[in-house]
């Protein structure tokens, strides 16, 4: 499946304003985090467990 047939989202901590933005597609198997503002590049694929405790982390350190 290429990365063009995920269905992405932006995650809801991404800015307004068009920078500092991730898109998510959660897969049954994996999770895949890319750049909004470019695409093309690829993405991250991490685990269900993996990606859960990132943001279990980065939700506790939010400023």
């Amino acid at each position: 499946m290429s990365t063009d047939e995920l269905d992405w989202f932006k995650s809801s901590y991404s800015g307004g304003g068009g920078d500092n933005c991730v898109e998510v597609a959660i897969r049954p198997d994996v999770v895949r985090v890319r750049d909004s503002k470019d695409t093309q590049i690829g993405s991250l694929v991490a685990s269900h467990e993996a990606w859960s405790a990132f943001t279990a982390l980065a939700a506790d350190t939010q400023v």
